[in-house]
C-alpha cells in the first residue's frame, strides 16, 4: 500500500468489535512507520472517542489507569502475530497495594490470533482480588513467544471510552506529556513495583513555567509504598492549562495520568524525546479538532511540522522550560478527513497529541518514529550452540 517515503494512507472501517490489524512493512520503508487507530461514536454505550497507536509485539508491558471499581469495563486485547503460542503472566498493583493472586497465570495465546481477556470479570483476568480496586497498574509479561498488548477502558455506559496507552519499563526520571487543556479532572498515578519505598517528585511543566503540585509536601517529595500506585491531584494546580508532568524518584517507578473532559475521558503516559539522537515524531490520523501540546524541559526548541503526503511546513519555537498547545493547521483536512503530521525538533522535545471533537477528547504521548526493531539478548548455552 506504501511504496514510497511520505507516503499516507487511511481507512475507513465501519462498526464495532473488529479484529486487531497488524500492519507489517520491511526494506527500507519499514524504519519509521506509524500507525494508529482511531473511532468516534458520539452516542450510544461506547460514547467517546478513542486513539490506540499500534505497538511494536514486546514481552513486558504496563498499564495505568482505572481499576474495575471505578471503570464498567477494563478489556485486554493480546495479539500474537508469531507462527509460535504465546503464554502470558498477569499481575496488578492498586492503591491498596499488590493484588496478589493466581489468577491470570499462563494465559493462552495462539499463533497469529487475538484473546481478549475482561479485567477482574474472568480467572484469566486475575478473578475477584481486582474488583475493589480504583486505581489498577497492570502489568502484561510474555513468558514464552511474544505479545502486543492494548487496554481499552469504558468508564461507564455513554461516560467516556478510550484505549490505555502502554508505559515505558519502570525508570526513576519519566516525563509524561499532552496533558489536556480545558475543563475537568487531572490526576496523576505513580507506581512503585519494586519491594522497598520511593520518594516520588512530581513537577508540571506549563505555559508559565515549572511549579509543583499544591498537595506535595514541603520537602518536594512525597512518600510512595512499595508494589503500590500512589495518586496525585493536579487539577487544582493546573486550572485547565496544557502541560507536561516530570516525575523523578529514587526507585524505579511507572505513571500514568487520566484527564476527563464532559462525558469523555482520555489517557496518558511517559515517553522518550523526540529531537536529535531518537528522530521526529509522526502522527498518523491528525484530524480537525486536533492538536499538539509541546514541551522543552531544559533549552528552546525549534519544532517543524510537516504534513505527510504535501504541504507547506510550518515552524515553530517552544521556549526552554515551557510548554506550547497548537493546532494541526493541516492544509486540505475537512471535517473528520485524516492526514498524517512529521514532528521534527532540532533539541529534547515532549510531545503529546490531543483529538477535541463533539464534545469528547482522547490523548496520547508521540514517541520517536520506530527505526530498529530491538531483538531480547542471547545468552550462550546448549540450546542456543545445538
Amino acid at each position: 500500500m506504501l511504496t514510497s517515503p511520505g507516503q499516507h494512507w487511511t481507512s475507513d472501517v465501519k462498526g464495532r468489535n473488529k479484529p486487531a490489524v497488524v500492519v507489517r512493512a520491511d526494506g527500507d520503508l519499514a524504519a519509521g512507520l506509524s500507525a494508529r487507530w482511531t473511532t468516534l461514536w458520539t452516542h450510544g454505550r461506547d460514547r467517546g472517542v478513542a486513539a490506540a497507536r499500534c505497538v511494536q509485539p514486546g514481552f513486558d508491558q504496563w498499564f495505568l489507569g482505572p481499576g474495575p471499581l471505578a471503570a464498567e469495563d477494563l478489556e485486554l486485547h493480546l495479539t500474537d502475530v508469531d507462527d509460535t503460542p504465546a503464554s502470558v503472566d498477569l499481575s496488578a498493583l492498586s492503591g491498596e497495594g499488590p493484588l496478589d493472586t493466581l489468577d491470570g497465570q499462563g494465559v493462552a495465546v495462539a499463533p497469529h490470533s487475538t484473546r481478549v481477556v475482561w479485567i477482574g470479570q474472568s480467572r484469566e483476568g486475575l478473578g475477584a482480588v481486582v474488583q475493589a480496586a480504583r486505581d489498577l497498574a497492570l502489568r502484561v509479561r510474555a513468558t514464552s513467544g511474544r505479545v502486543a498488548a492494548a487496554l481499552r477502558v469504558r468508564v461507564s455506559p455513554g461516560r467516556g471510552i478510550d484505549w490505555e496507552p502502554v508505559s515505558p519499563t519502570p525508570a526513576t526520571s519519566l516525563v509524561l506529556p499532552g496533558v489536556p487543556s480545558g475543563p475537568g479532572d487531572r490526576r496523576l498515578l505513580v507506581a512503585v513495583p519494586g519491594e522497598a519505598g520511593a520518594k516520588i517528585r512530581v513537577r508540571l511543566v506549563g505555559p508559565d513555567g515549572t511549579v509543583t503540585p499544591n498537595a506535595q509536601a514541603q520537602d518536594g517529595a512525597s512518600s510512595g509504598r512499595p508494589r503500590t500506585i500512589t495518586t496525585f491531584d493536579l487539577r487544582g494546580t493546573l486550572a485547565g492549562r496544557p502541560a507536561a508532568i516530570l516525575v523523578d524518584s529514587d526507585k524505579p517507578v511507572v505513571a500514568g495520568f487520566t484527564a476527563t473532559r464532559g462525558p469523555d475521558v482520555a489517557f496518558g503516559t511517559a515517553t522518550s524525546p523526540l529531537g536529535p539522537g531518537t528522530g521526529p515524531g509522526v502522527i498518523p490520523d491528525a484530524r480537525l479538532g486536533g492538536g499538539l501540546i509541546l514541551t522543552a524541559p531544559t533549552r528552546t526548541v525549534t519544532v517543524t511540522l510537516m504534513p505527510v503526503g504535501g504541504g507547506e511546513p510550518r515552524t515553530l519555537a517552544v521556549p526552554a522550560g515551557r510548554t506550547v498547545e497548537t493546532a494541526y493547521f493541516l492544509p486540505g483536512t475537512r471535517g473528520l478527513a485524516a492526514t498524517g503530521l512529521r514532528v521534527d525538533a532540532d533539541g529534547p522535545l515532549y510531545a503529546g497529541s490531543v483529538l477535541v471533537t463533539s464534545g469528547l477528547v482522547t490523548a496520547e504521548p508521540v514517541p520517536p518514529a520506530p527505526l530498529a526493531q530491538m531483538l531480547p539478548p542471547a545468552h550462550d548455552s546448549h540450546h542456543t550452540l545445538d
